[in-house]
C-alpha cells in the first residue's frame, strides 16, 4: 500500500511482490495460483474491494498483503464496481479452513462503510493496520 497500478494484472502483481518480496519461483508460483483463481471466478466482493486468493506449495504458512489503489482499478465484482481496496490471500492447500476464515473475516469488515472509508484514508500501512485491528475487535464497524 498504496498501489500503484492501474490495471488488475499490475495490481495483483504488486500484491504478490508485497507478500513474496525477492521474486523468484515462489514468487512465479503464487502469482500463477492467484491469477488461475481469477480465471476460475473473479474475487471482487462488491463496495470496491477485492479479495484475490489462491493455495499454492509455494507457501508454507498463510499470507496476506493489502493495499489501496490511488484511482479506481476495473475489476469483475459482483456489483459492477471498480475496486480500490484489495486484500490478496495465498497459502499452501493445507490450510484451507484458515484461508476461508480470512476471507469471511475479510468480508465482514468490509461491508461496514465506516471501515472501508478509514481504510481508504490511511496514509500508511500501520494506519491501515490499526483500522482492520480495531473493526476486528468490533470498534470501527
Amino acid at each position: 500500500m498504496p498501489l500503484k497500478s492501474q490495471d488488475k494484472a499490475g495490481v495483483l502483481g504488486e500484491l504478490v511482490d508485497l507478500l513474496v518480496p525477492g521474486g523468484g519461483a515462489d514468487r512465479e508460483e503464487v502469482f500463477a495460483a492467484i491469477l488461475e483463481r481469477e480465471r476460475q471466478f473473479p474475487t471482487g466482493i462488491g463496495y470496491g474491494v477485492a479479495v484475490p486468493h489462491g493455495k499454492t506449495p509455494a507457501l508454507a504458512t498463510l499470507g496476506v498483503a493489502a493495499g489501496v489503489a490511488a484511482a479506481p482499478v476495473p475489476y469483475e465484482t459482483v456489483d459492477g464496481e471498480p475496486v480500490r481496496l484489495f486484500f490478496l490471500i495465498a497459502g499452501p492447500e493445507t490450510l484451507a479452513g484458515t484461508h476461508v476464515k480470512a476471507i469471511s473475516r475479510i468480508a465482514r469488515m468490509v461491508r461496514h462503510e465506516g471501515v472501508r472509508s478509514r481504510l481508504l484514508a490511511a496514509g500508511t500501512a500501520e494506519a491501515f493496520y490499526r483500522v482492520l485491528c480495531e473493526a476486528e475487535g468490533g470498534t470501527g464497524a
